[in-house]
């Protein structure tokens, strides 16, 4: 049974699964933690998810559930999670951090699975506890940073795809983002732009075309994926730019609504920007943007 929290103003951690969890095993592995200027976290064997409420007067009820980055080896867990959830608690907008399996992890038994299952629960259990949360289970997006916007694209594009049986209700909820925030993504896995490591940290070496096509998201855009926001850097020099120009092209073929900012300057990684001039505004457009949203 999942225990109900209602909370404002505050923040607490819960577990994706409260019984078994989909396509894991048992190992030796443990999680690793390390925090030696930003807290990466590696080998995670029970996804949580952080959830951080805006104190009570502040309430758009909005939702966000972030996917921090980290290559599909780690997860800038702060950098890209919980500095991102702080930020839109200030902007009345709850935010749940996903700690999500990684699929480097042994305790994987089909790897490319587990982060997109952890991703389609995370929704769901945002959606199980709107009420509680003060959340409108119609409002709720997904962000993702890096590898972690791979995982947020991979969910607003592959939201029906059934991975596990289940008979717990919360798994009948449906997955589908309201809206999409994507900074800095890996979107595709084709040549020349795509992300070698992410890809083959998700997929491994020798994936076979088929399945980088799969994961190529910018050929899985349909008409009823979300609204997108994008932000990227052009001299991102880890992630070309031309993933987030590809993706965004996809969804105006579709009709999709989107709205992009590229910035000349930045690299990868920015996070929130802090004190890199005019592209810290990128935090501002994306406010602006989500207040636009019905």
């Amino acid at each position: 049974m999942i225990t109900t929290y209602r909370i404002s103003g505050q923040n607490f951690e819960i577990p994706l699964w409260s019984g078994h969890i989909p396509n894991y095993q048992k190992t030796d592995e443990q999680e690793i933690r390390d925090t030696t200027n930003i807290v990466r976290i590696s080998k995670v064997q029970k996804p949580t998810i952080a959830v951080y409420l805006p104190a009570g007067k502040n309430v758009t009820r909005k939702a966000v559930v972030i996917c921090p980055g980290g290559g599909y080896h780690i997860l800038a867990y702060d950098w890209e999670g919980i500095d991102i959830a702080k930020w839109l608690n200030a902007n009345g907008i709850a935010a749940i951090v996903l700690k999500y399996r990684l699929p480097t992890s042994r305790s994987n038994i089909t790897p490319h699975k587990s982060p997109l299952i952890d991703a389609q629960r995370a929704m769901r259990m945002v959606r199980h506890h709107a009420g509680d949360w003060n959340i409108d289970p119609e409002k709720v997006g997904i962000m993702g940073f890096s590898a972690g916007g791979h995982l947020a694209s991979t969910l607003g594009t592959h939201f029906d795809e059934e991975l596990f049986t289940s008979d717990d209700p919360i798994d009948a909820i449906s997955c589908r983002p309201d809206f999409m925030i994507l900074a800095y993504p890996v979107i595709t896995f084709s040549k020349p732009f795509m992300h070698r490591g992410s890809m083959e940290a998700l997929l491994g070496k020798d994936a076979k075309a088929s399945m980088k096509d799969h994961y190529s998201n910018e050929l899985q855009v349909k008409a009823n994926v979300p609204p997108t926001f994008i932000v990227h850097s052009g001299d991102d020099k880890a992630v070309p730019v031309e993933n987030s120009l590809v993706f965004y092209q996809a969804l105006k073929e579709k009709n999709v609504p989107a709205e992009m900012h590229i910035y000349s300057f930045g690299g990868h990684g920015f996070s929130l920007a802090i004190d890199k001039g005019h592209l810290q505004t990128w935090t501002q457009r994306c406010i602006d943007w989500l207040k636009s949203l019905p």
